[in-house]
């Protein structure tokens, strides 16, 4: 963030420089914007819910068991014969670290699967605002993923989203 504020500062400290003001042709755009707000970026998101929701009722049910079993120990414990205590037991712990693996490895795939999305969507983004840039002939193009004040005037942000969805930005 500091290195980014003084790259822009020193970016525009040197612009009076090498040109006026109004040679240079700065735009903007908010990339985390375009990875929530984007078409593509939505479709993927419920692309992946889809892919992974028998995944997540699997897990669902194995947690309900899980339950079942504690809820039957804390029931019943009490009467429950020393063997039969014991076997409740061990199926309780042996379902727990099962479903403690199986939802560390659903998470691990779907952290990839977004991983692999979001990288296919920036590179898709990045050509248009390539595209934007030769076509529109900007000087520099700073690209953000927090809050920086911007002028509407410079920030492409919505064009780019735009031709994400396959609409010509407009100007």
């Amino acid at each position: 963030m500091v290195l980014r504020n003084l790259l822009l500062a020193a970016l525009v400290g040197a612009t009076p420089l090498c040109a006026t003001a109004q040679d240079v042709k700065l735009g903007f755009v908010n990339t985390e914007r375009i990875l929530r707000e984007s078409g593509p970026a939505q479709r993927a998101g419920k692309k992946l819910e889809t892919e992974f929701a028998k995944k997540q009722q699997e897990l669902q049910r194995m947690a309900d068991q899980l339950k079942r079993v504690q809820d039957d120990l804390e029931k019943n414990g009490l009467t429950m014969s020393e063997a039969q205590r014991r076997a409740k037991e061990r199926e309780f712990n042996d379902l727990n670290r099962e479903l403690q693996r199986r939802d560390r490895d659903f998470r691990d795939e779907v952290n990839q699967r977004r991983n692999e999305e979001t990288a296919q969507l920036v590179e898709q983004a990045n050509k248009i605002i390539r595209q934007i840039a030769e076509q529109e002939k900007f000087d520099v193009i700073l690209q953000a993923t927090d809050a920086l004040i911007i002028n509407q005037r410079v920030d492409i942000t919505e064009r780019v989203m735009k031709a994400l969805e396959g609409k010509p930005p407009a100007r």
